[in-house]
């Protein structure tokens, strides 16, 4: 279970690999010789000059680019942060882990030749990408922060500090960023960024309005094709999977490589009842890019199919994905304990889920898969607050909303549960291959409100005093206003 959460942290690495390619204003020029004729290459320096996405035969082709100018100037500092970058985009986009540690090599050695100090705001951009890209979101923001001091008007600072934001859960500092970024700058990348601020705080038309806008003016096949996609998440998480399914093909006719849109595509022919369309998609996002996300959703329909052995596959899938990720740097404690609540041991994930929240990773989706993963493991009340913090900071999601009105359920809510989970098919009925059933019968069980209307209306029992759960969860009241492009709080 937990696709629909797997793939809401999916989307935040996805989204940490398009910054990427916004983090180095440009590639330098080559210092001797002509100017290289228009190819790949170019036109991947051309993205980065303007912030957006780079396709992965254009990616490849600076990378190349780089190396072969690199062998022999190897006192280029700009050169290397531009290959760091690149590399860490190629790992974050692709699932190849073995580009991080190249990444973090080409930037150390574009340290050394001009340090931090001395104003390489580009490596220190590339350096909080690339923990981006390891879900590091602590080190992200200090690396950010570093380059902001030196170039405090270059808009994709702004960015990359919104991205490391979003990974702590400080949300009223990717408010100020977003607020920044958008005084600086407002063409598609801003409105992109800005699409996916204001979905997280649940203003669906603010963020529909803005994820349109970056579509029309997207000028690259990659950068429309990045922008497509987006728009397909947002048709998805409202329950729409026809439309989610336009946008993605629409979307891989630009970039047939764009992994992200064929799981997608996978997911919304699920529920749609194409489940073979599916299984396909699924596979072939596999072969190419074996994220733990996608491994998990595959399983999950499978299971739902009964196809026991291809769903044990898939959760196989999962943990190895995991594991080499892991290898290479990547933070899997989310994955695998959002895993570990559902398909292993609940303790082992509360227990790697509580040290990541100590560790200061208090994003909504840590919150829920936190609070889902105390249920799990017998400690509802415990659970509660977690919950109610995902579903009050977070997005209107369908899962949040679920696991909230279980919780509730198992500890005799029965109202609140009703509404919760009454909430989370009205959003999106098709959410989960195994958990919108799982819905439709706790909703059934739990049948109609008692004749007479409610013994309490406040909201306010079953609350359990403030402080009393591990990591000290605070109930906030109120939320920060959206800024920048169309933020009305819709």
């Amino acid at each position: 279970m937990g696709s629909e959460r797997m793939k809401n942290a999916a989307v935040g690495t996805l989204v940490a690999a398009t910054l990427i390619a916004g983090l180095v204003a440009i590639a330098p020029q080559e210092r001797e010789g002509p100017r290289p004729a228009p190819g790949p290459a170019a036109r991947a320096r051309t993205a980065f000059a303007v912030g957006a996405p780079a396709s992965l035969p254009e990616l490849n082709a600076l990378i190349a680019e780089r190396e072969r100018w690199l062998k022999t100037r190897q006192d280029d500092e700009e050169s290397w942060a531009v290959l760091g970058t690149a590399y860490a985009e190629r790992g974050a986009r692709f699932a190849d882990w073995a580009a991080l540690p190249r990444a973090q090599s080409a930037l150390r050695r574009s340290l050394e030749l001009l340090p931090a100090a001395e104003g390489n705001a580009e490596a220190l951009l590339g350096l909080s990408v690339l923990a981006g890209a390891r879900q590091d979101f602590t080190a992200a923001r200090d690396h950010a922060l570093q380059a902001r001091k030196l170039r405090p008007r270059r808009w994709t600072v702004h960015r990359a500090l919104i991205e490391a934001y979003s990974g702590l859960g400080d949300y009223k500092a990717v408010a100020a960023s977003l607020e920044k970024l958008t005084a600086l700058y407002d063409g598609p990348q801003a409105r992109g960024v800005a699409a996916r601020v204001y979905r997280d705080k649940g203003w669906r038309e603010d963020a529909s309005a803005n994820a349109h806008d970056a579509v029309a003016a997207a000028e690259g096949s990659a950068e429309r094709a990045a922008a497509l996609y987006r728009l397909g998440e947002f048709a998805w998480e409202r329950g729409e999977p026809r439309e989610a399914i336009e946008s993605y093909a629409l979307a891989l006719r630009l970039d047939a490589g764009h992994r992200p849109a064929l799981a997608g595509r996978a997911r919304a022919l699920a529920a749609l009842g194409r489940t073979d369309e599916a299984l396909r998609d699924y596979r072939a996002v596999l072969d190419r890019h074996p994220l733990p996300e996608y491994a998990l959703e595959a399983g999950e329909l499978s299971e739902s199919l009964g196809l026991g052995a291809e769903a044990e596959a898939r959760y196989g899938e999962v943990l190895e994905s995991a594991r080499r990720a892991g290898a290479a740097g990547v933070n899997q404690e989310l994955t695998l304990g959002r895993y570990e609540a559902d398909h292993g041991d609940p303790d082992e994930a509360v227990r790697r889920l509580t040290a990541e929240w100590e560790r200061g990773r208090h994003s909504f989706e840590t919150a829920d898969a936190l609070g889902w993963a105390l249920f799990r493991a017998g400690r509802a009340r415990e659970a509660l607050p977690y919950a109610k913090r995902a579903t009050k900071e977070g997005p209107r999601s369908p899962l949040f909303s679920y696991h909230r009105g279980e919780i509730e359920r198992a500890l005799g809510l029965y109202g609140p549960a009703r509404r919760d989970i009454g909430q989370a098919l009205r959003i999106n009925p098709y959410f989960s291959p195994l958990l919108a059933p799982a819905a439709r019968a706790a909703l059934s069980a739990l049948g109609e409100p008692p004749a007479g209307g409610p013994k309490k209306i406040t909201g306010r029992e079953g609350l359990i005093r403030p402080g009393a759960v591990g990591g000290g969860v605070r109930q906030r009241t109120g939320t920060t206003s959206g800024t920048g492009t169309v933020g009305t709080g819709r």
